[in-house]
């Protein structure tokens, strides 16, 4: 997320582009004595104060950065250019393209490096395999329940309750008052299920795909009743199908504008929403339980840094993210995106709405699927998605979608 078009932990950019040191305008790329390679899907409001401070402090090492938006496009963008020899020196490893990185010996292992001390072994081991870190994370996000106050206490409630029947029956005296109750897009696995699924997995104790990729359970007996309480927004005509046609920006839109009640959200919502509508009240909860269980948050360690051990800038690459671990980097990635950091010798000014999740994300209760798949991941991700859209629109049944992933992962 893991961002992804719809936003998995980063802000999307319109289209993939490349600009040389685009800190410092194109002109300290050659002055530089050696030129760093970067793909980044944070777009370059975000990354060019964090490159600009960098060439400051290394005068000698220029940043030619390219941009591509997550999440799908990202991943192809970086595939095509891994397989064509032309990978960039740095780039990032995220939830749906770690395995195929690491498996095929295209990210160099950090262990040990300095500048992974002041970050939590949950963001290390999100990005390692054996012993091995291969990313260099420095932020986490979990995705709850965006919601604006006033819409919620016309209709008597102060939050959204934690429990899902509740949630349904809230989303239900909405519509009743003309209020549309909520909205999301599905260009993804929805944050709902994730979140669902998450809270079904630590009540086992995080062994649920453990047994599904080993083959001793199956997509189809934990992934059916969790859909199944999704579909619910569907099936009880909460949510309109032509859900499937939106997009983030869309929904983040109509929720700025006043025009529905709850939204599913990331931190890098927070920030948009504050510039689009200053007057909103709105906070993020937790993602209801389902049939007496807790509360739980979507989310992962945010996608790390990854050096390219084909490069000839290995020791550049280093010194780069160095920085970007130090207080001074985080810093100004932080202010500049409104992430969650989480090393240990900076404290981030987290915005009041994302107080009551900062607790939980930053301790790593959180889940997603695609971090959680132990492979074929990408595939999975796209046949999720997939066949959640034709659920919504109807043209499937739950226990269906579950049994097309089954399918997938055999064929894997």
């Amino acid at each position: 997320m893991t961002r992804r078009s719809r936003v998995l932990p980063a802000v999307l950019a319109t289209a993939v582009l490349t600009i040389a040191a685009c800190g410092g305008g194109g002109d300290s790329a050659e002055g530089g004595d050696t030129t760093l390679t970067l793909l980044s899907w944070d777009n370059e409001e975000i990354m060019t104060p964090l490159i600009d401070a960098f060439e400051q402090a290394h005068p000698d090492i220029a940043v030619e950065v390219s941009y591509s938006p997550p999440v799908a496009e990202y991943i192809q963008t970086l595939q095509t250019r891994v397989l064509s020899g032309t990978a960039p020196d740095v780039f990032l490893i995220a939830a749906e393209n770690k395995t195929n990185l690491i498996e095929g010996g295209h990210v160099l292992d950090l262990a040990g490096e300095d500048f992974l001390a002041n970050v939590p072994e949950f963001n290390q081991q999100t990005y390692g395999a054996d012993g091995a870190v291969y990313g260099l994370s420095l932020a986490s996000w979990g995705a709850g329940i965006v919601y604006n106050k006033e819409l919620l206490a016309q209709a008597g409630a102060e939050a959204p309750p934690r429990d899902w029947d509740e949630f349904l029956d809230l989303c239900a005296e909405l519509k009743a008052a003309g209020v549309t109750p909520y909205l999301e897009a599905v260009d993804g696995i929805p944050f709902i299920v994730a979140a669902f699924l998450g809270a079904h997995d630590a009540s086992l104790g995080h062994t649920m795909d453990d047994e599904i990729f080993a083959g001793d359970s199956t997509f189809e007996e934990h992934w059916t009743p969790v859909l199944e309480q999704y579909y619910r927004l569907y099936d009880e005509d909460l949510v309109t199908p032509d859900t499937v046609g939106l997009t983030g920006d869309q929904v983040q839109s109509e929720f700025a504008n006043g025009n529905v009640a709850m939204m599913v959200a990331g931190p890098w919502t927070i920030g948009p929403l504050r510039e689009q509508a200053p007057d909103l009240e709105f906070e993020m909860v937790p993602i209801p339980g389902v049939e007496g269980g807790e509360p739980y948050f979507a989310g992962a360690a945010s996608p790390g840094y990854a050096i390219n051990p084909e490069s000839e800038n290995v020791e550049a690459a280093r010194t780069l993210l160095g920085f970007l671990s130090s207080p001074e980097g985080v810093e100004t990635f932080q202010t500049a995106s409104n992430a969650i950091t989480v090393t240990d010798d900076f404290q981030p000014e987290i915005d009041e709405a994302l107080a009551p999740i900062v607790e939980n994300v930053r301790a790593g209760d959180v889940y997603l699927p695609q971090i959680a798949w132990q492979r074929a991941e990408d595939i999975l991700n796209v046949e999720a998605t997939a066949q959640i859209q034709l659920m919504v629109q109807g043209q499937l049944t739950p226990r269906e979608v579950a049994q097309a992933l089954d399918r997938k992962l055999a064929s894997s």
